[in-house]
């Protein structure tokens, strides 16, 4: 097990690409947790003598149309969205996982059964089905962290699948199942562990997939709702000032475009260097 953490880590250092996403990532965590600390102001403080106001040393980011800071409501808005992807993904992580799993290991009628209703799922688009959903249960931050997850554990289920009916016909699994090891014990003890790597980079991948959701969800309005600072509803209330207010837009764009790509940049990273094919 170090060697192979060795190994990983030593993958990982080599991609500068991954380094890159990884920084990223860690930033975004240090700013979710320290926005009290980081924001030069509170997201909500009105001030009707600074509307509008372009980026300047009191306001580095600009102020909106109500006066708040951009630069406090990017920051606090970083903690919902990485809370919103986070949520998300462990949820429909947590569904993938377990199905997958007994679609793997019992194959058969079960299998037919999960994967039959795997393939119903994916018919349906999955972001009109988000916002279908969302339209009957109503808007809110706890919904929203709901639905995306339970609508977005079909990739993973697949995963699991595969790689469970390809560790189940090893000879350790074969040497449980002769010493009578029930079948909870084989499929948490000794086959998960060993199928959890495609599963961590579709969970990093996810994470990126979720905050765009997010993201959409709000700038349409049916996400995060105001006064709670999301960079979707930023990005809504700067698109109807785009042409004298360039800043309410572009920087919440950039805070999401950054944050997707560092996501994505790591989980490709954490798959190239989990590759057995790529060692050396």
């Amino acid at each position: 097990m170090t060697t192979l953490m060795g190994d990983f880590g030593r993958r990982m250092r080599k991609n500068r690409m991954a380094m890159v996403g990884l920084f990223v990532v860690v930033a975004l965590f240090c700013v979710a947790i320290f926005a009290k600390y980081l924001a030069p102001y509170p997201p909500d403080r009105i001030d009707t003598s600074r509307i509008l106001m372009p980026p300047s040393k009191e306001n580095l980011l600009g102020t909106d149309i109500l006066g708040r800071d951009v630069l406090s409501r990017i920051i606090y808005g970083s903690g919902v969205s990485l809370s919103v992807g986070f949520v998300a993904v462990g949820i429909s992580t947590l569904i993938g996982v377990v199905l997958g799993a007994l679609s793997g290991y019992y194959g058969g009628w079960v299998d037919r059964i999960i994967m039959r209703f795997v393939d119903v799922m994916l018919c349906f688009p999955s972001f009109f089905l988000i916002l279908a959903v969302i339209a009957f249960v109503g808007p809110s931050i706890w919904n929203i962290m709901i639905v995306i997850g339970v609508t977005s554990w079909m990739g993973v289920t697949r995963l699991v699948r595969a790689e469970f009916l390809s560790i189940k016909e090893r000879d350790f699994v074969q040497a449980a199942i002769s010493q009578g090891a029930g079948d909870a014990r084989i499929i948490f003890l000794h086959i998960l562990p060993n199928a959890m790597t495609p599963v961590l980079v579709a969970a990093t991948l996810g994470v990126a997939a979720a905050v765009l959701v997010e993201s959409s969800l709000s700038f349409l309005g049916i996400g995060v709702q105001p006064p709670d600072p999301s960079w979707g509803n930023m990005l809504t209330e700067g698109k109807d000032n785009i042409e004298i207010a360039w800043w309410m837009s572009v920087f919440p764009g950039l805070a999401i475009l950054i944050t997707v790509m560092g996501y994505n940049l790591l989980g490709e990273g954490i798959r190239d260097s989990l590759d057995p094919r790529l060692k050396i």
